[in-house]
């Protein structure tokens, strides 16, 4: 929501997905317009590669963890593989190896559809790998609504009182 609060509402979390949604339906009308154009092999690898070394081997490994804790690594794996960043990279490399390409359309296409379509960000260490409800975030979330409501700005909804430093909630958390 701000930098001293880096959180989101449901509302929000909509918002920010909802531009993400723009760029992977921008995706999809150059894939249609280009479609004769893409090489559909190197598309399908530049496509799948995201998810086979960042997703797979976490999820995997959570689905077999006996309490959902799994090491680190899986969730760096994931943040690196679906980082912008790192598929800018890739882009440049390919782009500097390979030459421009209309396949490389499948990197924009798998990160921003992950994000607009499934609203799959990066994973913090200090929750699950797979989302699984976390009580406190609906504490979180009925505070601000509270607070919203006390000032006029929305419909109050009665809230569970959070403390006002709650930074304890997070301590050691890795959020």
């Amino acid at each position: 929501m701000d930098q001293k609060n880096p959180f989101e509402t449901p509302n929000t979390f909509k918002l920010h997905r909802a531009e993400y949604l723009v760029g992977f339906v921008l995706s999809i009308v150059l894939i249609i317009i280009h479609f004769g154009e893409i090489r559909w092999i190197p598309f399908i690898a530049l496509f799948a590669y995201i998810d086979l070394i960042g997703y797979i081997p976490g999820a995997i490994a959570f689905r077999r963890s006996s309490d959902g804790r799994i090491p680190k690594v899986f969730y760096v794996l994931y943040n690196s593989m679906h980082s912008l960043i790192t598929q800018a990279a890739v882009v440049g490399l390919w782009l500097w190896l390979i030459g421009p390409e209309w396949a490389l359309l499948a990197i924009p296409f798998h990160v921003l559809g992950d994000r607009g379509v499934f609203g799959n960000f990066l994973k913090p260490f200090g929750l699950p790998f797979e989302p699984v409800s976390e009580p406190l975030y609906q504490r979180l979330v009925d505070h601000v609504r509270a607070r919203a409501g006390a000032a006029g700005l929305s419909e109050r909804v009665p809230a569970v009182p959070v403390p006002d430093d709650a930074s304890h909630i997070t301590q050691g958390a890795g959020l």
